[in-house]
């Protein structure tokens, strides 16, 4: 079996830590957490103070990954939002883009602690599908599967994924509409804050 190289992504609070720590306990697969390896091998250009977020050097991160795949021997699992931008796309087998419904999302955030700036700031993210496009322009087409887990548990999603690369179950892209759903629910100014 040719190893794997597996991108979790989507919005902030989406859940994609919690399924790529369990998607690579399940397949015996190295897990690297970019947020985790920014810091580790101080990758970070600088801090973005307004916005609370770290600005990756993303040509220092793309060949960070690039050696680390090329001597990695197992699958590997590579979480975070901007994945599919720092992930050399010749390396890459499989992105999967993690969507949730913003109303659902939001709850999430605000379990989480974010605050307003941040919400608006990733709920505008998901609505306008930020993390798809990125992928779609970063990575092939064919490798992307969107995944809605609005409502479904960690595992779910786990069985969604496994049954996509095991190849029991065909990849989609474009099935999400939240900017659609929210106007016909008369709530997209509510989300929508840009």
């Amino acid at each position: 079996m040719n190893k794997r190289v597996i991108l979790i992504t989507g919005t902030p609070a989406v859940g994609k830590t919690t399924l790529a720590t369990k998607l690579a306990e399940k397949l015996s697969a190295q897990y690297i957490n970019l947020t985790e390896l920014t810091q580790k091998e101080h990758l970070a250009k600088s801090e973005d103070k307004q916005r609370g977020t770290t600005v990756i050097d993303e040509a220092k991160m793309r060949r960070k990954l690039k050696a680390t795949i090329e001597k990695t021997q197992t699958d590997i699992v590579i979480d975070a939002h901007y994945a599919a931008a720092v992930t050399p796309k010749v390396q890459v087998t499989n992105v999967f883009v993690l969507r949730r419904n913003p109303i659902e999302l939001r709850e999430f955030m605000q379990k989480r602690g974010y605050n307003q700036a941040k919400q608006d700031e990733n709920l505008s993210a998901e609505i306008l599908d930020v993390c798809l496009v990125e992928a779609l322009q970063k990575q092939d087409k064919q490798k992307i599967c969107e995944l809605d887990i609005t409502g479904k548990t960690v595992e779910d999603t786990l069985s969604e994924v496994i049954a996509v690369l095991d190849g029991k179950r065909p990849c989609y892209v474009g099935t999400v509409d939240w900017m659609g759903l929210l106007e016909r629910e008369g709530k997209l100014d509510e989300y929508l804050k840009t």
